[in-house]
């Protein structure tokens, strides 16, 4: 047998093999899903020759491959490839036709295309960071901007999968994007580890109350999932005008330092980089954290700076002389590694997590998606599905067979409770539950939901509930029917579910609906939303009606007239403020989720998220009373 490597490319790796007079094969096992042509395949005839194209990584994939060859050819009952890495899911194929000629398709795709348009404008914006002059500032001191910091610490290449980027948006006068600090989870010599960096060109890097906030929610994601964090040190500390709400509670300020100190005693790595100011209460993040480093001139550490020690002791001092890099690391042993500029800082990162001793989960997730299925409907058309009307109906079928592996899907109780959709597929080659709205949740419906949710639990199978619920079934047919308790089940089942869960809201996200369907009070791992979504109590609408038929029985009451213009007065500042509040912009710049994203990119976010979320080892799940 002999084995010729055709041509070797970046992607493929094209080989012909020729068997030489007398070799058998066995021509009941396939050769690999990826096989293109075969010459006398019917009767595998000897001098057989085969010709295949294989995806590759990388070379590391190519010298695999010939050497797993190798090994086969000599075993003819044995044709096959790695499983793990050529397996194809289960499950039947969905439909998910569209039909592109309908002005209803055209319609939706404009919508969408409008609203990604505007996302993509404010996100632009955003990244840019501080303003033009706050910008050339920073710079002009030596320093990266603060998204350069993190592509030059993480793997060239690789994804950075960046969390809640408009927070804060059209809050504190627009002055402080991305609520200036930027967190996120990237990979670090293979290892995937929670980046959380100061942005030193907005307002001084300083804290503001949604800055504290989506600090915590970084330390909490990283709790969670067991990543180490890295905190790229910039900032004058709590910004002191908005000081009552950054200090003194329990998920303020200092409430980073306990995590910092429970996740170093759970064995979580903790690292900073002091790369600019860190002062007061903020001195205490290298001090407490297990190996620090500083940059030389720039970095400084301290818990009263220059200012305050000449008014408490009248001693003049620079920053440098007070908390630099030559103090603390020569003198106070407050840091542990001297860097010379920031790119030295970054390196010596870099060499610190490659010292972590933990497994390199992103290299062997990157091997195991060699030869993973691609959807086979285009995820770009996924904002084709959602309709411009977010009252009308669409199958989310759709959406689920842009999403998944292969576009394959094993549909639990598929006759049963049909206003949600249950089943299994996989993401990047990794089983997961999901759980789709396609209706109002009845509760055949909620049961079902129920059910699934304890079946996925007791296989430690993790959760994907893809949101757009108007919430649960009302009426008196609804209640006679048992509506509370059945929805009561699904309520329970998502809140002891003791596997990761995952969010993404493609529409509406309303009431106790947002509840069931694994809002941000169910504590998801992770929680997206496309530009269309929407998330409040109820519809303004339907608020507006109660509160004006509130205000009707109040005027009747007291014997006045309410006339149909007035009622419409009434109604108008309702519309406008739940038109508002239930936006998309307005739930991320609360930190209500983990940012919005671009439909066409839900697939590579959910399977980036999926894949942090599994890091942590599987628990066990004990439910409470389900009353039958």
């Amino acid at each position: 047998m002999f084995i010729n490597v055709i041509s070797v490319s970046c992607l493929y790796l094209n080989i012909n093999l020729e068997y030489e007079q007398g070799q058998q094969c066995n021509p009941t096992i396939p050769l690999c899903d990826d096989l293109i042509s075969k010459k006398n395949h019917d009767h595998y005839r000897n001098n057989a020759i085969f010709e295949l194209k294989l995806r590759i990584l990388s070379k590391r994939e190519v010298d695999f491959m010939l050497r797993e060859f190798s090994l086969r050819l000599q075993r003819p009952n044995r044709w096959f490839l790695s499983s793990k890495r050529f397996s194809k899911s289960a499950g039947s194929v969905l439909n998910g036709k569209l039909d592109k000629t309908a002005s209803e398709y055209v319609e939706n795709e404009r919508h969408m295309a409008q609203l990604v348009e505007t996302f993509d404008k404010r996100m632009d914006q955003v990244c840019l960071g501080g303003d033009k002059a706050s910008r050339d500032r920073h710079l002009s001191r030596g320093k990266f901007l603060v998204r350069d910091r993190i592509d030059a610490l993480i793997d060239p290449g690789s994804p950075f999968l960046e969390l809640s980027p408009l927070a804060a948006f059209n809050m504190y006068r627009g002055e402080v994007p991305s609520a200036g600090i930027v967190t996120g989870i990237g990979c670090i010599h293979g290892i995937k580890c929670v980046i959380l960096a100061n942005d030193a060109a907005v307002k001084g890097g300083t804290y503001f109350p949604l800055t504290v906030k989506k600090h915590l929610r970084a330390q909490e994601i990283a709790w969670e999932n067991r990543l180490p964090c890295i905190y790229l040190v910039d900032s004058g500390g709590a910004y002191l005008p908005l000081q009552a709400d950054i200090f003194p509670d329990k998920n303020h300020f200092g409430r980073e330092f306990y995590n910092q100190a429970r996740m170093s005693a759970a064995g979580i790595p903790q690292i900073a980089v002091v790369m600019g100011s860190c002062t007061a209460g903020g001195a205490y993040v290298p001090a407490m954290c297990d190996e620090s480093v500083i940059v030389k001139r720039t970095g400084s550490v301290f818990l009263g700076g220059p200012p305050l020690v000449k008014a408490a002791t009248g001693e003049i001092v620079t920053p440098e002389e007070l908390g630099g890099a030559d103090v603390h690391c020569r003198q106070s042993g407050v840091t542990d590694h001297f860097a010379e500029t920031d790119q030295d800082a970054l390196n010596i990162t870099r060499r610190i997590v490659s010292n972590l001793n933990v497994s390199s989960k992103c290299q062997e997730d990157e091997k195991n998606h060699f030869g993973i299925e691609e959807p086979l409907f285009d995820p770009l058309e996924l904002g084709s599905v959602i309709p411009a009307d977010s009252r009308k109906a669409f199958d989310v079928r759709k959406v689920i067979a842009r999403i998944v592996d292969g576009s394959r899907f094993d549909e639990f109780k598929s006759l049963y409770g049909t206003s949600i959709v249950t089943g299994f597929g996989r993401l990047y080659g990794n089983l997961v539950g999901i759980i789709a709205n396609n209706g109002i949740l009845f509760s055949d419906a909620s049961q079902k939901a129920a059910h699934f949710i304890q079946l996925c639990s007791q296989r430690g199978i993790p959760l994907l509930f893809l949101q757009n619920i108007t919430g649960f079934m009302v009426g008196k047919k609804a209640e006679h029917g048992g509506i509370a308790k059945d929805g009561a089940k699904m309520v329970m089942a998502v809140a002891c579910a003791n596997v990761p869960k995952i969010t993404c809201i493609i529409g509406g996200s309303y009431g106790a609906g947002n509840y069931g369907m694994c809002g941000r009070a169910f504590s998801p791992r992770f929680l997206y939303m496309w530009p269309n979504a929407r998330i409040s109590v109820m519809g303004g609408e339907q608020a507006a009606n109660v509160l004006a038929q509130v205000q009707r029985e109040i005027i009747e009451r007291a014997k006045g007239k309410w006339s149909f213009e007035e009622e419409e007065n009434f109604k108008r500042p309702i519309l406008a403020k739940y038109e508002e509040e239930s936006s998309a912009y307005y739930s991320t710049a609360r930190l209500w989720d983990d940012g919005i994203i671009n439909p066409k990119d839900t697939r590579k976010i959910l399977g980036l998220s999926l894949a942090v979320a599994m890091e942590e080892c599987r628990k066990d799940t004990k439910f409470g009373v389900f009353r039958m």
